[in-house]
Formats: structure tokens, C-alpha cells, sequence
């Protein structure tokens, strides 16, 4: 069976995305981020790490184990 404890990654958005491309704030509003310094721990996945490395620049991860 599946490992009961997946892998999380927490992303803070450190800049706002006011300024940046259309397409850059519907990924950070994808990864449920509103305001700065807003914190989501979302499962780590291949969607999820691809949304994060497009917005690498407004956004700083931690990863948990």
C-alpha cells in the first residue's frame, strides 16, 4: 500500500505578483497563495514542483520530509 505519510513541500510567496506576467499570478492563485508571506504545505508532486519553478522568483520553498 501507499506510504500513509506522502511528501510536502510549504511555499511562502516573499514578493507580490502585481507586476509580473498574467500568467505567473494564476499560478500563484493555483498554489492557493493570496497575500505575502502566505504559507501552503501542498503534496509534493510533478504539477505542484512545475507551478513553483515557474514562480521561482516570487516564491521560497522548504521541504519536509
Amino acid at each position: 500500500m501507499a506510504n500513509s505519510n506522502p511528501k510536502t513541500v510549504r511555499v511562502r510567496l516573499v514578493k507580490s505578483p502585481n507586476s509580473c506576467q498574467g500568467r505567473h499570478r494564476l499560478s500563484v492563485k493555483a498554489l492557493g497563495l493570496r497575500k505575502i508571506n502566505d504559507v501552503r504545505e501542498l503534496k509534493d508532486s510533478p504539477s505542484v514542483r512545475g507551478l513553483i519553478n515557474q514562480v521561482s522568483y516570487l516564491v521560497s520553498v522548504e521541504n519536509d520530509a
